[in-house]
């Protein structure tokens, strides 16, 4: 393990990104990794489930070589030895995210040598982290211009604190490499779409968070086309929990640009809605052609696209900063260069290692 890389975990915000970002870029490079002080800023620091389930996935997709990998572990030693796909599940056994999983693995998926197929069950929509329905209108969307096709199937939808959804995630024709991608002028806005579901809870939840959303967004925006499809399901057959959620996107003829909210007892369905909307019409009033969730989401894969990428964001956040550090850290060859500060609009120039 000559070329072995140790990666502080506390570094930025402290938490699972920097694990996740190092194992995606250890399993594609090959590089052994020591990560320490792991989750070192959170309330309760070490691995906890979800965190173990992303390294596991991982591991499976790299044939690792893994020590460390308990609940509370603060230290983990992860040796790569070549990717494969495959079937796979994998139970957080939690309502830990499904979403932050695919994080983990996201950056591996289109250097595999075969199709994948990966069945993760767990919490799809859940608080700190992107909702199942972010990922299918916005992130899904944005990496394909990238050049990999992701499809995400969900079958059950899981809530915080009881969990229990479940979403696949396929790679049928794996690229083998990632194109850069040149993405700063999004183009005119065609429309906004969304949806708003939930479950366990009278239908008029839903059907309340999407008119909030519709709302404030054609209030700021103007009288633009808003379809927000509303998914309510009272009897939740199969579903451990209630919960509620929306996830709003605005479409742009080169970009498109998310955001969402969770429900919560005691939140007025009225105030989730807003809260999706508000973000996103933050994010579209900033010019930029990636929003705040995908402007840190989307640095590891630039990073190991062949060639110089230049995308526009719509705010420098700490997860995109902690992503940065990490990747300089971790491939010698990438440079990333920031043009902006935090809060504002900014552009991000990456030379990715192909």
């Amino acid at each position: 393990m000559s070329r072995l890389k140790v990666i502080d975990g506390s570094l930025g915000e402290g938490g699972g990104q920097i694990l996740r970002t190092t194992l995606a870029l250890s399993a594609v490079t090959g590089i052994p990794v020591r990560i320490v002080n792991i989750r070192a800023k959170r309330k309760n620091p070490g691995l906890q489930r979800q965190h173990l389930t992303g390294v596991k996935a991982v591991a499976a997709l790299s044939n690792a070589k893994v020590r460390g990998a308990e609940l509370g572990s603060t230290t983990l030693e992860f040796e790569p030895r070549g990717l494969r796909g495959g079937v796979f599940r994998f139970d957080i056994g939690t309502a830990g995210s499904v979403t932050l999983v695919l994080q983990a693995i996201l950056p591996i998926l289109p250097f595999l040598p075969e199709p994948v197929k990966i069945t993760v069950t767990g919490g799809t929509d859940v608080p700190w982290s992107p909702t199942i329905d972010y990922v299918r209108g916005v992130l899904v969307r944005v990496i394909e211009k990238l050049g990999l096709k992701l499809q995400v199937s969900l079958y059950k939808r899981g809530h915080y604190p009881r969990g229990g959804g479940m979403v696949v995630y396929e790679v049928r024709d794996p690229p083998k490499a990632l194109k850069p991608i040149e993405l700063v002028d999004r183009g005119r806005i065609l429309r906004v779409a969304g949806v708003s579901h939930c479950v366990k809870l009278p239908g008029h939840v839903a059907e309340r968070q999407a008119s909030s959303a519709k709302k404030v967004i054609k209030a700021r925006l103007g009288e633009i086309d808003v379809d927000i499809k509303v998914e309510s399901d009272s009897q939740g057959k199969g579903v451990l929990g209630p919960g509620s959620g929306i996830a709003v996107w605005a479409e742009f003829e080169r970009s498109v640009l998310g955001a969402d909210s969770l429900g919560a007892r005691g939140k007025r369905a009225e105030i989730v809605g807003e809260e999706a909307a508000t973000k996103l019409v933050e994010d579209v009033e900033s010019g930029a052609a990636l929003d705040r969730h995908m402007s840190d989401m989307i640095i590891p894969l630039l990073a190991l696209a062949r060639g110089k990428s230049l995308v526009s964001c719509a705010k420098l956040t700490l997860h995109a900063q902690t992503n940065i550090m990490v990747v300089e850290r971790m491939l010698e060859d990438a440079s990333i260069s920031v043009k902006g500060e935090p809060e504002r609009p900014f552009k991000l120039e990456v030379k990715g290692i192909g």
